[in-house]
């Protein structure tokens, strides 16, 4: 299996309980896929640049998560046509675990 982050915007419109249900709903997806959901992080409301879709704010997601590539697509797939997703993106997770730090001074 290979590590995935994906982001997720949502319409804060069109979810009411401000995502709690579609994170749940991702993990079940995750997890039925037989992949491994290993962090759900809510950044909450933020103001766009530009309006998506006529919406000037939307709610914003981050999942990392374990999968085969095949459960990618069936990801993509599913929320491709949500109309509570107004974007999301799904990135091959490549930070280190243990990231090493340079100090001001050290060479």
């Amino acid at each position: 299996m290979k590590k995935y982050e994906a982001v997720f915007i949502l319409d804060i419109r069109k979810t009411d309980d401000d995502g709690a249900a579609f994170c749940k709903e991702f993990a079940d997806l995750v997890k039925n896929l037989g992949g491994v959901l290993g962090e759900s992080t809510p950044m909450g409301r933020k103001q766009f640049t530009y309006p998506i879709d006529k919406r000037r704010a939307g709610l914003y997601f981050d999942f990392v998560f374990e999968i085969e590539t095949s459960g990618v697509k069936a990801i993509k797939d599913k929320y491709r046509l949500d109309e509570r997703v107004l974007r999301n993106m799904i990135l091959a997770f490549d930070r280190p675990d243990n990231p090493v730090t340079a100090k001001l001074g050290d060479e």
